[in-house]
């Protein structure tokens, strides 16, 4: 009797040892916590996309490094990065990263725009414009980037309501293409100023405290405001500078 309770003692405190701490989990449960399916999950731990996991006895188990970097390629994904652009950025981001430098990441990699591109043939794009497109309408919304053509078909770009308007502009396709090119030139150049600034005014300065979880998940929500509130302040600005020529224009005329 007094062999056997030792034994069964003995055997839980070794189980209890081994056992997974509370942020640890199956392959199941690391697919439904990202939103995606096992397969996927072991198709993309298989690309090395994720560090091996933690085995106990036969079954493999996940933590919060592991839901992190998942949770980085869903989102890139779900901005229009495909799988292999992916991989790269994973692959540049080293082994070691924590959790919320993982999340850091994802915050200022995923796209600005606030619905992911899909990819359509060019029946269902015709469908979505809600009209026939000629050879010269895609060449020239693929000039104004309202669509991009891939292997599969073209991808669709949230703005691409902008670029059809602009196929009914009486005004000649060149010259659309010119002020396409002038706006495309000056908001790269806004937006490498304003990246810069990002990096040396909130994350260096974050990256050199002690951060948590919690600190984590505050940045991200303060990035994602930063970028709601860039933008209406661009539409603004460039408001402001149009009234500006508008005014010294008249000005001159007087």
């Amino acid at each position: 009797m007094l062999v056997c309770q030792f034994w069964c003692d003995s055997t839980t405190v070794i189980l209890m040892s081994v056992a997974p701490g509370q942020d640890q989990l199956t392959i199941d449960e690391l697919a439904a916590a990202v939103g995606t399916t096992v397969r996927t999950t072991r198709y993309y731990a298989s690309l090395g996309l994720v560090p091996p996991p933690e085995r106990i006895g036969r079954v493999a188990y996940y933590g919060p490094v592991h839901l992190a970097r998942l949770e980085l390629v869903r989102a890139l994904q779900d901005h229009g990065f495909t799988l292999q652009a992916a991989e790269r950025v994973l692959g540049s981001i080293p082994a070691d990263a924590s959790v919320e430098e993982l999340a850091l990441q994802r915050a200022m990699l995923t796209s600005w725009t606030s619905e992911p591109p899909e990819v359509l043939s060019r029946a269902a794009l015709e469908e979505k414009a809600g009209r026939r497109l000629s050879d010269s309408d895609l060449e020239l919304l693929t000039s104004l980037g309202s669509i991009e053509q891939t292997d599969d078909g073209w991808r669709v770009m949230p703005y691409l309501s902008v670029g059809l308007g602009l196929l009914d502009v009486d005004v000649p396709r060149e010259s659309l293409g010119l002020a396409e090119a002038a706006i495309r030139r000056h908001m790269e150049a806004l937006a490498d100023e304003l990246t810069t600034i990002l990096h040396e005014q909130v994350l260096e300065p974050y990256r050199r405290q002690s951060t948590s979880p919690e600190d984590a998940r505050r940045l991200e929500e303060t990035v994602s405001t930063l970028r709601r509130l860039t933008l209406e302040a661009v539409v603004h600005g460039f408001q402001r500078a149009a009234n500006a020529v508008i005014t010294r224009s008249l000005t001159s005329q007087e």
